[in-house]
């Protein structure tokens, strides 16, 4: 046999999300490539290790005990790198961080300074919605989350990052000066939503609920991305956090509505389980981050007020 790290790589993060298309999009990798590499790979067996039904991919008994020697190898060659990093008196180690989707407009600018000062570093981040950041941290598998509410039934400690404000937005033209009631604003849009378990339909919802409005046309989206493209190709409206709007704000492609009662200020917050003990590596990125974060604020968001 002569397969390579990479294959291993390919093979082990097709298993992971049961899909090749999934896989490529995690690896930074076009689908015909990941395709390839799982094809040279899976041929120097004997035995099928993947079987694909439809569009749906099955991982055989055999490609599941594979992948588990497959990890196992990829685990050893990063203690091999970090070994050699540490002798350099270099920080090494993994930071795993879950972020809701639309902290991919924050969190970036929080990591890329220490990324740089720490080559040792591998990072690992997940980007989801607000019930599986949650979850993961539950579950003890990352180090930190990066959510805009906070969780109810899990005891997390905090550090606030960055304010933001929530807003109507929508393609259509409107000279209007005054706010209008949210009600009236209401009664005929069509209201786009996040799906189940995103943060920022729980926000909107509440909105909705305290202020007593029904709506009557309601479509569900599974992405901030898809909720953004639909609001811009007109099929509707939405609350949206400003950070992932702010592009298509100032050239125009939307527009804020002005309703009583908007915005709604939210805090984005790294939070982790409250007497985790961190790692070197992950207590280093928050100490990184409580003596950096009020400059990363003033460079990257001071177009934010």
């Amino acid at each position: 046999m002569n397969y390579t790290l990479n294959q291993l790589q390919v093979y082990l993060k097709v298993v992971q999300t049961q899909s090749v298309t999934k896989a490529a999009e995690a690896l930074n990798l076009s689908q015909p490539a990941v395709s390839i590499q799982l094809k040279n790979f899976q041929d120097q067996f004997g035995i099928p290790l993947i079987e694909v039904i439809g569009r749906k991919v099955y991982i055989t008994d055999f490609g599941k005990e594979i992948a588990e020697a497959a990890e196992n190898i990829i685990n050893q060659v990063y203690a091999i790198n970090y070994k050699s990093l540490a002798y350099k008196n270099q920080l090494t180690g993994r930071l795993k961080i879950a972020s809701v989707s639309t902290g991919k407009y924050v969190m970036p600018f929080f990591l890329s300074g220490f990324m740089r000062k720490h080559a040792g570093v591998e990072l690992v981040m997940d980007v989801t919605n607000k019930n599986k950041v949650f979850e993961s941290l539950k579950n003890n598998e990352i180090d930190f989350g990066l959510v805009s509410l906070l969780p109810s039934l899990l005891d997390v400690d905090k550090l606030d990052l960055l304010q933001d404000k929530l807003y109507l937005v929508g393609r259509r033209e409107t000279n209007q000066k005054d706010h209008v009631t949210a009600k009236k604003m209401f009664e005929n849009l069509p209201i786009i939503f996040r799906e189940e378990g995103s943060g920022t339909r729980q926000v909107m919802e509440k909105f909705l609920q305290t202020n007593n409005i029904t709506v009557l046309r309601k479509m569900e989206l599974t992405s901030n991305e898809a909720v953004k493209q639909s609001l811009m190709a007109g099929l509707g409206y939405s609350i949206m956090p400003f950070i992932g709007i702010r592009k298509e704000i100032v050239s125009k492609e939307l527009q804020i509505i002005p309703v009583k009662g908007l915005p709604i200020k939210t805090t984005w917050n790294l939070i982790w389980l409250k007497g985790k003990k961190l790692s070197p590596t992950a207590a280093s990125f928050l100490d990184y981050l409580r003596n950096n974060k009020e400059q990363i604020v003033v460079d990257t968001f001071s177009w934010h007020e």
